[in-house]
């Protein structure tokens, strides 16, 4: 705790504060909290919102509803029971994969053995996405379209229909998640394939979030002041908060535009326009009900909303992201398509 402290001091005497703001979101509320549940307080008064809160439990939920839900975004019996099945299919396939290493792999993309990966629960949520009513990302703007079309990453092994094939010949045909360098915000903070641990400190007049993948940490004060120069421009953004009642609320400017927002990293470019609203509310002893509100007037028509519950986890360890230590995976791309070039 002293280590983190002394970060803390550190963090904000470099001006590397990351912030919060007074903007509220109107499109979704968090779910109501348990009858008779009082929210425990810090020291200093505030809502405690301390513990590691993985969003690991979602991963199965996806971004986007299918489209012949509608508006409805609760699954039916029958499509839960369906999608308890689909996850043990997948633990059997994982554990499959895990005895015989020779088995099959599912797809052919870049990344590990699927027992590599780390799994969520069935929930009866349909999608993360709960703003449009539908649970569709809104249509994007004609500038957004052009800078999605100009997408470089690995991802086109993996989604090939988000983005297209292309050569390997520099660092910038790789994306900043193949880089190590950021999932970016609203990213960091939602369900992906491992690492998916968030670990929130609180200190008089700042709240510290820290995200396990690519080791991410927001240092946000509370005490109502403006955000940085808007020619200083970040990965994940410039935060200030505040408190709305038991609601921390969070408003993130000042984005530099190398990297998207889905689940899938970066794959959907943003521009430096992007705003987001965070909204964390305690909504019993071992829930947080997280909240983001996506504008982007240049990439999408509307903004959009998602939404799901981060359950606590003391046990669950945060791991060391070292990937920036040991990424070979960006040499062995280049060099892999200089061969393959040499060869043809």
């Amino acid at each position: 705790m002293r280590r983190l402290a002394t970060f803390v001091a550190f963090a904000i005497i470099a001006g590397l504060t990351v912030t919060l703001s007074h903007t509220l979101v109107a499109q979704s509320k968090p779910s109501s909290k348990a009858q008779g549940w009082v929210a425990p307080r810090t020291a200093w008064g505030d809502p405690d919102l301390e513990g590691i809160w993985p969003s690991n439990e979602m991963l199965g939920t996806p971004l986007e509803r299918p489209t012949n839900f509608g508006e409805r975004n609760t699954l039916t019996e029958e499509e839960y029971a369906a999608r308890e099945t689909q996850s043990q299919r997948q633990a059997e396939a994982d554990g499959e994969q895990f005895v015989n290493t020779q088995a099959p792999r599912r797809g052919t993309g870049t990344g590990p053995p699927s027992h590599w990966g780390e799994r969520g629960k069935p929930s009866r949520q349909a999608s993360l996405i709960v703003d449009p009513v539908d649970g569709r990302l809104p249509p994007m703007t004609p500038a957004g379209e052009k800078r999605k079309n100009l997408i470089r990453s690995t991802y086109w092994h993996d989604f090939p229909g988000v983005v297209e094939q292309h050569p390997f010949n520099s660092f910038d045909d790789l994306g900043p998640y193949d880089r190590c360098i950021s999932r970016g915000l609203l990213a960091s903070m939602l369900p992906t394939g491992y690492n998916m641990g968030t670990q929130i400190f609180q200190f008089p007049g700042y709240v510290v979030i820290n995200n396990e993948m690519i080791h991410e940490t927001r240092v946000i004060p509370l005490d109502g002041r403006p955000h940085i120069d808007s020619k200083i421009k970040s990965w994940m953004g410039d935060s200030r908060g505040h408190w709305g009642g038991d609601t921390l609320v969070i408003e993130s400017t000042n984005f530099n535009a190398k990297v998207g927002l889905t689940l899938n990293g970066n794959s959907t470019p943003t521009s430096q326009k992007l705003k987001i609203v965070e909204r964390l509310t305690r909504v019993d002893q071992n829930t947080i009900q997280y909240q983001a509100t996506v504008d982007d007037p240049e990439t999408w028509t509307r903004p959009w909303t998602v939404s799901l519950p981060y359950r606590q986890q003391p046990d669950y360890g945060m791991y060391e992201y070292a990937c920036h230590e040991g990424n070979y995976g960006m040499r062995n791309i280049l060099s892999g398509a200089r061969a393959e070039e040499a060869g043809k």
